[in-house]
């Protein structure tokens, strides 16, 4: 299923697309249920997850953004 939202973190705000699955799997993160993960940041795309690592979080507010979904949505 396909999920659709925004995150504010501090300062920042995060729009997110996701790809989630009933149940994890050697593709989703950590082997996890999201396959695809999108993450945008003024308009700028600052992680991206398609089934492997495409850009890796690479400042404190992003990083917080991913574990915050991982928490919700990846176990």
């Amino acid at each position: 299923m396909w999920k659709e939202g925004s995150l504010k973190i501090h300062n920042s705000i995060f729009h997110y697309w996701m790809k989630v699955y009933e149940e994890g799997s050697q593709f989703g993160i950590d082997g996890g249920r999201i396959s695809k993960l999108m993450l945008k940041r003024d308009g700028k795309v600052v992680c991206n997850y398609d089934r492997g690592w495409d850009i890796e979080p690479a400042d404190p507010d992003t990083q917080l953004a991913l574990e915050l979904l991982l928490h919700k949505e990846n176990s």
